[in-house]
């Protein structure tokens, strides 16, 4: 590799013509592209990120162009410094706002990215640039350490954590009070001088509640989860089923950015003592209209609020892309196309019962049906549905909601959930007289489900005449298609994941590695495994007061069902998820 070891310790800003030159003379870029590249006209932006965007083949790597990473990777080994991919979840944005000033990074097209007892890590898209490195570590009194970052990274992020932190401090400063009780439920402590909550209207609050929403949305959250705790709240976020910490909000902005959300969500804002829901729309970086449904719960600190993210697109995906195909897609479709009867769906919170549900109303609701839900609460209101809230307050719950669709002539109702025996004797009475029945049940497989009514109450002969069949369902995290690799399978796992059936095992499977694209995790996004059961005449046989869970599921499964367990190894076989994911969230049942 050519490297110029006195021209690295010159003071220079990168040019396009000096970074085409040496990447070919590092044999990175052909003389034709050196050629058309140097003939460019004046360049406004930043010469990594021009040279980025022409997609430029890598002459070193036939089939794999210069894009951004591979640009910085061959800068950094020339300049002798790490590479560094921000990661906003990963970056403590008081710390680094605290650094320096918005003014001096953007000065310098430098931003802190760690700030750590020995030393501070400053990343800069100019690895030749030293003037300010002196001034900054006289003012930190400790060492700085130069890693390289993408410039539009630093440009965006710059902007993001400053402001951010600008309106946190801003927000904590907006009003005094001589004296102001702790807004704690379980203690009560007198702090003299402390600040009073800030306005919920004020604007460094509206501020934070907008980045807070955009920011979740570009991190593909489900949930956002604000937790007030005695000096500070945390703010995170649920991705793929995981939690992330995001932020820490002094407990005053803490509050006010709770009731910020409460008033958008049309909550009562002065009652704090007892669970409050609610609802709000609001537009996604795209442009697309975003749910989130509001729920609050007192705590010894305060109110925490959880915000539960509904994408509309969701319901626009095919069971394909939700991961429900071939056999068990067939079943399933099978079960619903059939005019009367109970189907159900089964799963704990958060395994995807709901988007089942809704995709498979939108496929029914045709126009000549007429579709009604009754739910507790709604999740996403959808055009073609005639959707219910249970109201408690008025004594309007599951089974009397049913009551009243049953005089609205209905053709298909979904009803939220089955609970009590009274809700799933209307839910039976419903499938008895022709009509289609889709609800949930919580229970961890689907031949518990028919247990499970029986518990309730229903009589067996009812089961049998009117379940139609049973889905279960759970989210297992997908492999990163951009950085999975394959191992060799590790046989006793395997074992353990298909007992007490055989499986043949795969000679291989993949395996999670991390990159940037999945922020290190290894996976990107969630896909459903499902166990589908049909209510066949040799099931039916079996329901009686006295059932065996164990026998339904033999039976079902000579009949061509695959447990959880086996689905999701199916896609372990297929490279798509691993073992240990599938362990994670399917259920360990007896034979």
């Amino acid at each position: 590799m050519a490297t110029n070891f006195g021209e690295q310790l010159m003071e220079h800003r990168l040019s396009l013509s000096t970074l085409a030159r040496e990447l070919h003379e590092d044999g990175r870029l052909s003389t034709a592209e050196f050629d058309r590249v140097v003939k460019s006209s004046l360049v406004k932006v930043h010469p990594l990120v021009f040279l980025a965007e022409q997609k430029l083949p890598d002459a070193a790597a036939p089939g794999r162009m210069l894009d951004m990473d591979a640009l910085l990777a061959w800068l950094g080994d020339r300049a002798g410094q790490a590479v560094y991919q921000i990661d906003p979840l990963k970056i403590d944005v008081t710390a680094v706002s605290e650094v320096m000033s918005q003014a001096f990074a953007e000065r310098h097209r430098i931003l802190a990215v760690e700030v750590l007892d020995d030393e501070v890590l400053i990343a800069s898209g100019e690895p030749y640039i030293r003037a300010w490195e002196a001034n900054l570590e006289h003012v930190l009194r400790k060492p700085i350490r130069r890693v390289l970052a993408d410039p539009r990274a630093i440009a965006r992020h710059t902007a993001e954590f400053y402001t951010m932190a600008g309106s946190v401090r801003s927000a904590r400063g907006a009003e005094r009070s001589e004296g102001q009780a702790g807004v704690g439920n379980l203690e009560q402590m007198l702090d003299l001088g402390a600040m009073a909550e800030p306005d919920a209207n004020d604007q460094h609050i509206v501020n934070i509640v907008d980045w807070l929403l955009q920011y979740a949305f570009e991190q593909r959250a489900s949930d956002i989860h604000i937790e007030p705790r005695r000096d500070v709240g945390n703010v995170r976020f649920r991705i793929d089923g995981v939690l992330h910490s995001v932020y820490e909000l002094p407990q005053q902005v803490c509050a006010a950015v709770t009731s910020r959300v409460k008033i958008l969500g049309r909550m009562d804002v002065a009652e704090k003592r007892r669970p409050q829901d609610g609802r709000l729309k609001t537009r996604g970086p795209q442009g697309n209209e975003v749910e989130l449904r509001l729920a609050t719960l007192p705590t010894a600190f305060g109110e925490k609020l959880v915000m539960r993210i509904f994408d509309p697109d969701v319901l626009q995906r095919s069971f394909e892309e939700l991961g429900l195909a071939d056999k068990d897609l067939h079943r399933w479709h099978e079960m619903t196309a059939t005019g009367n009867g109970i189907v159900l769906v089964t799963g704990p919170t958060g395994s995807g019962k709901t988007t089942t549900l809704y995709s498979t109303l939108r496929q029914l609701a045709t126009p000549e049906v007429n579709v009604c839900t009754i739910e507790d609460p709604i999740e996403m209101v959808e055009g073609a549905f005639n959707q219910m809230q249970v109201n408690h307050s008025i004594n309007l719950d599951f089974s009397s909601g049913v009551r009243a669709l049953m005089r609205q002539d209905p053709d298909i109702i979904m009803v939220g959930e089955i609970r009590d025996l009274e809700t799933a004797n209307m839910a039976v009475q419903a499938a008895l007289t022709g009509h289609l029945v889709l609800s949930t049940l919580h229970t961890n497989d689907s031949p518990s489900s028919i247990s499970r009514l029986l518990e309730l109450g229903v009589p067996a002969y009812l089961i049998k005449a009117t379940v139609r069949g049973v889905m279960s369902q759970r989210l297992v995290r997908m492999l990163c298609s951009n950085c999975k690799e394959l191992s060799p399978v590790d046989l006793d796992a395997w074992q353990q994941l298909t007992q007490p059936w055989k499986m043949e095992p795969p000679a291989q499977v993949a395996r999670p590695v991390g990159c940037k694209v999945c922020r290190d995790t290894g996976y990107m996004g969630r896909q459903g495994i499902y166990e589908v059961l049909v209510n066949s005449p040799e099931v039916q046989q079996q329901i009686t007061p006295q059932l065996e869970t164990a026998t339904i599921r033999e039976i079902a499964m000579k009949e061509g069902m695959h447990t959880l367990r086996l689905s999701g190894a199916v896609r372990v076989a297929k490279g798509q998820t691993t073992i240990e994911e599938v362990m994670r969230v399917a259920p360990l049942l007896d034979a």
